[in-house]
């Protein structure tokens, strides 16, 4: 192994995470020189400086709950594929040859679909190129996001989805913002009459009550459930992308989707100014100004487009 010296250093002064217990740069030097030494032989020909990688490693990663060891932390990251979009970053020719070769040459096969026409996929695939790797100033291209969590491959694939997503619903009057499409999938229809009652009367309150619940959620559940209502990935391709299992998928999905639930509903009926028990006795009376009953505001409910829960 090539030896290298002041890695720890680096790291620690880039890293934006809690780290228990703290790690002994003694230890961490040859650590980080494996993992740089180790993703260089992934890529031969790609030469990146092992602080410039480390850098950009430490600056990737992101806090768990609770905080784990550095060691735990690295484990969970594909260093090979974040120091290929390190590298792609920075310009070097080799890099970016092996990433169109390695990646944006597989788009075609897996944008794919009946009814795609090709040279639509055409255009999302090099509309994705240039999203991913360029960027106008002061942007960052895209690459730049990627931490490494997840293989790159299905993290480029997503985002040539939302690409083709955006220009599917170019084509479409504009769509309700994203945490109201998501709760919309929620509960189920005719299974919670008072929020259906409540999303048709007081329908300002109810968006501002699910936007605060949606921003309420962290990072990682707001992506989650974008990924899975908003990009229409099926559980097995989340499960593929985060590389875990479908029931744990399907497991992080129904606590996101209660929480915005939950505190959707806190919120609304705090907004509304009612205890629990005048809430109630509220709805009851909403109900009986209604020229329509519940299962006929469920009903229309029903014949709108809805995204459906797990698949």
């Amino acid at each position: 192994m090539e030896q290298v010296s002041g890695l720890a250093a680096t790291f620690l002064a880039h890293a934006k995470v809690r780290f228990v217990p703290q790690p002994d740069p003694a230890a961490l030097e040859p650590l980080l020189a494996s993992a740089w030494e180790g993703s260089r032989t992934q890529w031969p020909g790609v030469e990146l400086p092992p602080t410039v990688f480390v850098a950009h490693l430490a600056e990737r990663l992101s806090d768990t709950n609770p905080p784990v060891s550095v060691e735990s932390l690295l484990e969970q990251v594909s260093t090979e594929e974040l120091y290929l979009a390190c590298a792609c970053l920075r310009g070097v020719p080799t890099a970016i040859a092996a990433f169109e070769r390695q990646y944006l040459a597989k788009l075609p096969k897996l944008l794919k679909s009946p009814g795609q026409p090709a040279a639509m996929i055409d255009d999302v695939c090099q509309l994705a190129r240039e999203k991913l790797l360029v960027a106008a100033p002061p942007e960052k291209p895209k690459l730049a996001e990627y931490s490494g969590r997840g293989s790159l491959m299905g993290w480029v694939r997503i985002t040539a989805v939302r690409i083709a997503t955006r220009q599917r619903m170019a084509e479409k009057p504009a769509p309700d913002r994203e945490a109201e499409t998501i709760f919309k999938a929620l509960p189920a229809p005719g299974l919670d009459a008072e929020l259906d009652l409540i999303k048709r009367r007081y329908h300002a309150d109810f968006k501002a009550a699910v936007r605060e619940a949606f921003s309420g959620l962290s990072d990682d559940e707001r992506h989650l459930l974008r990924l899975y209502f908003v990009d229409q990935l099926s559980t097995y391709e989340l499960a593929t992308l985060y590389r875990v299992n479908q029931g744990t998928i399907s497991r992080w999905l129904k606590s996101a989707r209660q929480t915005v639930y939950e505190e959707t509903r806190r919120r609304l009926q705090s907004r509304l100014g009612l205890t629990t028990r005048d809430f109630k006795s509220f709805l009851a009376v909403l109900d009986s100004q209604l020229e329509l009953s519940i299962s006929q505001l469920l009903g229309e409910d029903d014949a709108r487009p809805r995204t459906t829960g797990p698949r």
